[in-house]
Formats: C-alpha cells, sequence, structure tokens
C-alpha cells in the first residue's frame, strides 16, 4: 500500500512498550482473536462471553501503564524509509489515514468525527475503561477510553499461527478496531448491548452482527481511502484483507484449535461471511450498506 506522503502525526498514539521494543519485524499480520472485542467486553464486564478470563491477565499480574513515549515514535517514524521499516510507523501512518478519510466522510454528511486514541503495549495493558488487558486476547477497542490497543509482537505471532498474511492485512485490522470506534459514536454498541440483555438467546447472533459490521467499515474505509488518493491499494492488497478477514472466522479458529466446528457459538461470524462483508465495504465505500443487523 502506498501513501501519499511519507509525514507520519503520532498526536493521540500512547507507546507504551519497554525500550528495545522498536526493531521492525516484518510483514506484521492480522490475529486469529486480534477482533475479540465482544468477548473481551464481555469478560471485563461480568457478561460471561466464555473466553478463559486468564487470557486477560499475565501470570505475575504485571500491567503496563506508565508514561507514554509518543515523542519518541514522532521523531523515529518521521525518519526515511521509517513506514516501511518499522511495523509501528506503518501502523501510525494508517491510522492517520483513517482518521483523515473519516473526518472528510462524516463531514459530507454534516457529521463530527472524533478520532480514536491508538496505543502500543507489550503483554499487558491497564486500559482507561475496560480494566487489565493481556495481549492474547490480540488487538481491541475499548469504548469506555474510546482507545484501540495493539501489541505488535502478538499481531506477528497470530498471524504466523493463521496465515492472515501480508501488510494490508494490518491495515485491515486497524481499520476493523477503527469501525468498533464508529459504532461507538453512533450509538450501535449501545443499543446492541441494550438488544443482548433484553433477548439473551439472541446474544451470539447479535455479536456476529456487531463484528461482521465493523468488517464492513473496513471494507468502507479501504474504498474511501484509495478513492480520496489517501492511499494506492492494489488488488493483490485487497486479496490480502479479504484473506485476512476470511482467516480470522470462527469457523477456521474453531476448526484449528479445536477441531470442531459449533456455529452456535459463534460471535464473530464464518470465514465467508466475514470476507463477504469487508467486500460489501470495499465495493460499496458507503456506510448504510454495512445494515449487517437487518
Amino acid at each position: 500500500m502506498k501513501f501519499d506522503d511519507s509525514s507520519v502525526d503520532a498526536s493521540g498514539v500512547r507507546d507504551r512498550r519497554g525500550k528495545g521494543s522498536t526493531a521492525a519485524i516484518g510483514g506484521g499480520g492480522v490475529g486469529i482473536v486480534g477482533l475479540l472485542v465482544y468477548a473481551l467486553f464481555s469478560v471485563l464486564g461480568g457478561g460471561g462471553s466464555g473466553l478463559d478470563p486468564s487470557l486477560l491477565f499475565p501470570a505475575d499480574g504485571s500491567v503496563q501503564s506508565k508514561a507514554d513515549t509518543s515523542g519518541d515514535l514522532q521523531t523515529r517514524c518521521n525518519t526515511e524509509g521509517a513506514i516501511e521499516k518499522y511495523d509501528d510507523c506503518y501502523l501510525v501512518k494508517v491510522y492517520n489515514e483513517i482518521n483523515e478519510v473519516w473526518t472528510d466522510d462524516f463531514a459530507r454528511r454534516g457529521e463530527r468525527y472524533e478520532r480514536p486514541a491508538l496505543t502500543f503495549f507489550e503483554t499487558a495493558v491497564s486500559t482507561g475503561g475496560c480494566g487489565r488487558a493481556s495481549s492474547q486476547v490480540g488487538p481491541f477497542y475499548c469504548p469506555g477510553d474510546e482507545s484501540i490497543y495493539i501489541d505488535i509482537g502478538f499481531l506477528a505471532e497470530l498471524q504466523r499461527q493463521f496465515g492472515a498474511a501480508g501488510r494490508y492485512a494490518q491495515a485491515y485490522i486497524l481499520a476493523h478496531e477503527a469501525g468498533h470506534h464508529i459504532q461507538t459514536m453512533l450509538g450501535t454498541e449501545d443499543r446492541m448491548r441494550q438488544e443482548q440483555r433484553s433477548s439473551p438467546k439472541r446474544k451470539n447472533e447479535l455479536s456476529v452482527a456487531f463484528e461482521l459490521q465493523a468488517d464492513c467499515y473496513a471494507g468502507v474505509w479501504s474504498r474511501l481511502a484509495d478513492d480520496a488518493g489517501n492511499v494506492s491499494v492494489s488488488e493483490d492488497e485487497v486479496r490480502e484483507a479479504q484473506a485476512a478477514a476470511a482467516a480470522v472466522g470462527d469457523d477456521r479458529i474453531q476448526q484449528k484449535s479445536t477441531g470442531r466446528v459449533d456455529p452456535e457459538s459463534w460471535t464473530h461470524g464464518s470465514a465467508a461471511q466475514r470476507e463477504r462483508w469487508f467486500t460489501t465495504g470495499r465495493d460499496s465505500g458507503n456506510l448504510n450498506a454495512c445494515d449487517t443487523f437487518a
């Protein structure tokens, strides 16, 4: 993916990683549980998602909540070749383009877009609105503090395990989490939670629709960014994102981890559904095309 310029703006980015964690790690990737935002919040909020709570906290109980070093990130990511060399710089640049595109799209509709924060961490982190979380839940969005949290090393490890390869797969995962931010801004997240409480039997069904909509929003961003000239995306990169969406389908995750598939337990949707809704967003370039609840 080519960007319209090489400048990186790290404002809004919080770097809570330890020293020595900035080495380039290659192509990066998307996590198998990188989109388990629903499971995370259900556990932290007492909702009982079925996710093992031990995944949320490191064994020694430590979490990262130290001072941010976004100033260092700003300097390093604006050196020559940094976007191509470092995964964190690439993700910050994608974050910049996500915010620019959604700001413009909301303005066209007479609305105001408030950008989410982006936090890099290692192993575990203390959030401002969702308690503590381990990197083992994958990248996630916390509506309580309107922030996206990513452990880049764990993201790459999950890519190796599930084969969601390619740099553009990273853009997809970040755009998906930003999609959850849009759902929070538009009130979709609150309405979905209320419906889950009033119709417990539909809890998983509603969660699937919620996650598929974020996939669709990621596709919409992909189209809008490409059309506006913020980025230049090749067909091969679009296929990377489609493959990444499919790779984290509930059926594929279950088949790989347990050897069986149980559609009744799905919270994110099948591989085919995830790929289809990302493609729907990409083809339409319109948030209104993403009514997965209908």
